[in-house]
């Protein structure tokens, strides 16, 4: 992805057309889920967004009350679904070694809380970045002698699921010193430098114009604390990376891989501006 010498005449004048007046949210909206987890979907900005923020905001606080009424109670939350189904695949036997997940961490509720609110983090043995689906990827290959899973496919995102339910409530606290600040500089560039015809970052959209409206969505400061997250307008559970490109695709410029460095990148960036904000995984977002 190349950085543009500027924005051109064409550019700007589709800005002004897809952003709208700014839609205020509720700032009296708070998110209790099933009467009883509570979620912090306002909090002060991380010092590394002192500059650019001063408080970080959830997307469910910018969706409808309908939609937000989904995510509060695990009967109505339509990603719940997949959760269940990723729970049997939880004990399903696979693989060469004849192992489960539960062959080695036992009870998912015991093993796997707080590990959403720490991903992406860096792997010692890899010496780099791992997002959790590379981690469930090298579990799947590694540790049972199973196929990898699509990066972005139904399998991976319930998993994804599974795994942030057990942390939901718990404070997104993302590293992004030490060896992964090498990584974490590189996606706070690509965070901040304007791609495709439409000449956007994420920054111009989910920085510049949270709380407007673009054509008929009330644009959040894209907060990735809920995902996987089940999106009203394709009915599935959706995971960060494929968010990602659909994002870049919309700027229509060439997008990056699922996994690729540049996603991986992005997403340890993107995390990390919302240190603070709870996990929340299955979201319901439109």
């Amino acid at each position: 992805m190349t950085k543009p010498m500027g924005k051109t005449l064409t550019a700007i004048a589709l800005a002004a057309v897809a952003f709208g007046t700014v839609a205020s949210a509720d700032e009296s909206a708070s998110l209790v889920v099933n009467g009883d987890i509570e979620m912090v979907t306002r909090t002060a900005a991380p010092a590394h967004l002192s500059d650019s923020l001063d408080e970080v905001i959830s997307g469910w606080v910018f969706r409808s009350d309908e939609t937000q009424e989904l995510q509060m109670d695990d009967f109505d939350n339509p990603g719940m679904i997949f959760v269940d189904q990723a729970l049997e695949q939880w004990e399903m036997v696979e693989g060469t070694k004849d192992k489960s997940c539960a062959s080695c961490h036992g009870d998912v509720e015991e093993s796997m809380a707080g590990v959403r609110a720490v991903y992406p983090k860096w792997n010692d043995s890899q010496e780099k970045v791992y997002t959790m689906a590379m981690q469930i990827n090298d579990c799947r290959e590694m540790g049972m002698g199973a196929d990898k899973w699509k990066y972005t496919g139904g399998k991976m995102a319930a998993m994804e699921a599974l795994i942030s339910v057990q942390s939901r409530g718990m404070p997104v606290n993302v590293a992004i010193d030490g060896p992964a600040e090498a990584t974490w500089e590189m996606g706070k560039e690509l965070y901040y430098t304007r791609t495709g015809q439409l000449e956007l970052s994420c920054a111009n959209c989910h920085e510049d114009n949270y709380g407007n409206m673009i054509r008929a969505d009330h644009l959040s400061q894209g907060q990735i604390n809920g995902f996987p997250t089940y999106r009203l307008k394709n009915a599935k559970l959706n995971t960060v990376h494929a968010r990602f490109k659909g994002c870049v695709r919309d700027t229509r410029a060439e997008t990056f891989k699922p996994g690729s460095d540049d996603f991986v990148a992005l997403e340890l960036y993107v995390a990390s501006r919302g240190n603070g904000l709870s996990v929340e995984g299955p979201s319901v977002r439109n």
